[in-house]
């Protein structure tokens, strides 16, 4: 078999994206590699416990880090994990420890006891996280008090990934594999895929599978394939 691109046990040094990335990928804030549509996500983390409000709202697509760095900042600040739903306690342990509501509009939750989980905050000087895809004026709440305080939230958004950083995440990708990749066949993958962090992990995932499987280098020709098969559009100048 050829060598399919592997460095004979020598890694590229990746630095960490924050996105819980399945392949032997840390998660330490330490490792963390920071691009521009996460600057003021990663810097609200690293800011706690000296936030502008006692509550904050991390908001992104799918596979954009939020879930990443709700953990770094779990880990850091000994947060307790909630879902405000009568019956879970989430408003007693507010009182007593800083909180971490993900999925916020996902999961759901009872309005009265998220108004009391941000009240017992408030009240007890801790802090609450909450991750969503959706802004919270898009949230179906219908009690005015908890509108009100989810008005006073601070509210940072996770921006769409550019090139650079969807380059550097395949780079980072490919690296934890310990593959080594052409930057010339990055960016014809990067300039023909969907600008999303979670497509590049597909991509990742089937290139090297693909290569396994047939015994060989990966190739642009076998990234044109998986990029047609992910509904790209490969033969683009």
């Amino acid at each position: 078999m050829t060598d399919h691109n592997k460095t004979g046990g020598a890694r590229i040094k990746a630095e960490q994206l924050p996105l819980a990335f399945s392949h032997q990928s840390a998660t330490g804030r330490e490792d963390l590699l920071v691009a521009a549509p996460l600057d003021a996500a990663v810097s609200i983390v690293d800011e706690w416990p000296r936030w502008p409000s006692p509550v904050v709202i991390l908001v992104g697509p799918q596979g954009s880090g939020k879930s990443h760095l709700a953990t770094i900042w779990k880990n850091t600040s000994g947060a307790a994990d909630i879902h405000p739903v009568l019956g879970k306690g989430a408003a007693r342990l507010a009182e007593n420890a800083p909180v971490l509501f993900e999925d916020a509009d996902r999961q759901g939750f009872d309005d009265t006891e998220l108004f009391h989980v941000i009240n017992s905050v408030r009240e007890n000087g801790k802090s609450l996280l909450m991750t969503t895809r959706q802004w919270p004026a898009a949230w179906p709440v219908t009690l005015p008090d908890l509108r009100s305080r989810l008005k006073a939230a601070t509210v940072v958004e996770i921006g769409e990934p550019d090139e650079d950083l969807l380059a550097q995440v395949l780079m980072k990708l490919f690296a934890d594999r310990q593959l080594y990749m052409d930057d010339k066949l990055v960016s014809y993958i990067v300039a023909r895929m969907e600008r999303s962090l979670n497509t590049a992990q597909t991509i990742v995932e089937r290139l090297d599978r693909l290569g396994l499987s047939r015994g060989t280098r990966i190739s642009r020709a076998m990234a044109a394939e998986v990029l047609t098969e992910l509904g790209g559009q490969p033969d683009e100048d």
